[in-house]
């Protein structure tokens, strides 16, 4: 209980044990607080490389498509003349 003083003494108790609880509840709330913020940059992580691989993903189809085009794009005579010229 604290020092006497003109109000009431189950008033100082009141307010003193509701000083401890919140000064109790601290660490919970900063390790609540911690999970969170962590939870949070993980999902983002995850997001993250979700988003780079559709990104490749879409890199690597843009990449085929001009590979092929260029193949199709090749003329015949020319081709034939250069794969006559490999060694067997």
């Amino acid at each position: 209980m604290a020092f006497p003083t003109s109000v009431n003494s189950q008033i100082t108790d009141s307010v003193t044990q509701s000083n401890t609880k919140v000064v109790g509840d601290a660490p919970a709330v900063a390790m609540g607080n911690l999970y969170q913020a962590t939870s949070q940059a993980l999902a983002n992580a995850a997001h993250n490389a979700a988003m780079a691989q559709q990104q490749n993903n879409i890199l690597a189809q843009a990449v085929t498509t001009m590979g092929v085009s260029m193949l199709y794009s090749i003329d015949t005579a020319s081709l034939g003349k250069a794969t006559s010229k490999v060694p067997k």
